[in-house]
Parts: structure tokens; C-alpha cells; sequence
């Protein structure tokens, strides 16, 4: 097809399809940031040397050229966050635990929560909450936490009620770091999480909130998370925090992510 005096096939759409998504994709991922200033940026200065080169101005393309390159390293710098953050949400849509074909023929590992103590993970949580000792809770969905359990005390005990809220008291040499439940057993206490540490984080959030975002980012595992001056529950999905989850909702609300198929936090 011919339009002007431009010749366009089905392989000229399907590119600008493709990169149109591809940049809506990374926009997304930077929106509301100092770093979306920057992509904007550096994508007018790219159609700009496109728009010169299609021109035939060389000495101006030569120099443009020269900057697109050394902008290119200059991205990679800039954006570590994103391109991270992007990569991973590459990996879970891409492993075969999210794949609904093959968890058809390799079976579906979603976790009987039912017969895995949830009930004791929550009745804690509010014990804790009650008690403004803080917590740090990490139950697993698909993903493998083994590299972060390494990280602390090997436990392999039954998840109970009152475990877990003696690991968490402040004379306990346990309480620091986060505690890690792999499939209805408590793997590992005192573990150390990732911390986010994105330009998007709240200052104003705690340590033990950023760790639990940075997990959650990490994985697709749920952080319970506990204020210790507060005493508020919080849940971390898919790096987003949220904060003030009454009570009547908690178990609901984890049931829910754990047992879906989707990776968002329930509404």
C-alpha cells in the first residue's frame, strides 16, 4: 500500500504496533517520576535526529548520532530502577507457574490455604498489632524464596499462633528482619529483605515498610507488614503497599491474592 510517497506493508504496521506498545509499556513504568522527564526528553531528542536524518543534514546527524549513543549508556543509569522493575515483571509473566497451559500439564502449586495455618498467621498479626511490637511476615505464592531464607535463621517449624508472636516480642534475639512462610511451614526467621528504594517511595515510610514493598516488588510473594509505633497491618503486593487493612478483611484479603490467578491485590 501506498501512501504519499511512503510504500507500506503489513510489516511496517506491526513494527509501529509493536514499538508504540513497547513505549507505552516503559511510560508507564515511569509515569509520576523524575525519570519520566527524562524519557520524554530523550524521545523528542530521538525523533528530532530521525526527523534530520530523513532530511540528509549529515554534520547535524553525525552530531546527534554521537548522542544517542552516549544517551543510551546515560538511560541505562538513570533508569536502573525501571529497567529492573520491567525485567522482573518480564520474568513472572513469562515463568511456568503463571502460564495457565502448563500449569495444566505440570500442576497448579497454588497453596490450600485452609491446610496451611492461614487462620494462625492472621490470628498473630493481630495479636502483634494489639501489642506495637512490629512485624515482618513473608508468605510465599509461586516464586522460589530459598536465596532470601538463606539469609536467616533456619527454622522449619509449624506455623502457630503463639511462635509467632513470641518471635516477634523485643527480647527475642528473632525479631529483627522478616520471618518467611514456604507453603504452611515457617522456613526462616530474622531474614533480610530487599529494600525499595525507588524515587516513588514515600519518604516518610519506615524501614521495615520499605523491605516489604522491596520483597513484594521482588517476588510474588505477600508481606504482612506491622507498624510498631502505630500497630496498623499492611499488606505489599507486586511492590505496592497497603496500609490500614482492618482486621475483618485480613484473612480475606491474602486468601484471595494466594489463591488467584492474577498477581494484583484484590480490591
Amino acid at each position: 500500500m501506498r501512501v504519499g510517497f511512503l510504500n507500506i506493508n503489513w510489516a511496517d504496521v506491526l513494527d509501529v504496533f509493536l514499538v508504540s506498545v513497547l513505549l507505552y509499556q516503559v511510560y508507564t513504568l515511569v509515569r509520576g517520576s523524575i525519570a519520566s522527564r527524562v524519557f520524554l526528553g530523550y524521545l523528542f531528542v530521538y525523533v528530532f535526529y530521525l526527523v534530520v536524518k530523513g532530511l540528509g543534514l549529515g554534520l547535524l546527524t553525525a552530531i546527534l548520532q554521537y548522542f544517542m549513543g552516549v544517551g543510551a549508556v546515560a538511560l541505562i543509569v538513570i533508569f536502573q530502577q525501571e529497567i529492573r522493575r520491567f525485567l522482573l515483571i518480564i520474568g513472572k509473566s513469562t515463568i511456568y507457574t503463571n502460564n495457565g497451559l502448563l500449569k495444566k500439564v505440570m500442576g497448579n502449586s497454588v497453596l490450600d490455604l485452609k491446610g496451611k495455618n492461614l487462620r494462625e498467621i492472621v490470628d498473630a498479626s493481630k495479636t502483634i498489632a494489639s501489642n506495637f511490637t512490629g512485624a515482618l511476615i513473608v508468605v510465599n505464592k509461586r516464586d522460589d524464596l530459598s536465596k532470601f531464607v538463606e539469609t536467616g535463621e533456619l527454622l522449619d517449624a509449624r506455623v502457630s499462633k503463639p511462635l509467632l508472636v513470641s518471635l516477634f516480642n523485643q527480647y527475642s534475639e528473632l525479631h529483627d528482619g522478616a520471618i518467611i512462610i514456604v507453603d504452611g511451614i515457617l522456613k526462616a526467621a530474622r531474614c533480610v529483605l530487599p529494600v525499595a528504594d525507588g524515587v516513588d517511595v514515600p519518604s516518610s515510610l519506615g524501614f521495615r515498610h520499605r523491605a516489604a514493598m522491596g520483597m513484594s516488588e521482588a517476588t510474588d510473594a505477600i508481606v504482612i507488614v506491622i507498624s510498631e509505633q502505630t500497630g496498623k497491618i499492611s499488606l505489599a503486593v507486586e511492590g505496592e503497599l497497603h496500609s490500614n487493612i482492618p482486621y475483618s478483611e485480613l484473612e480475606n484479603r491474602i486468601e484471595e491474592y494466594l489463591n488467584s490467578d492474577v498477581q494484583r491485590m484484590p480490591k
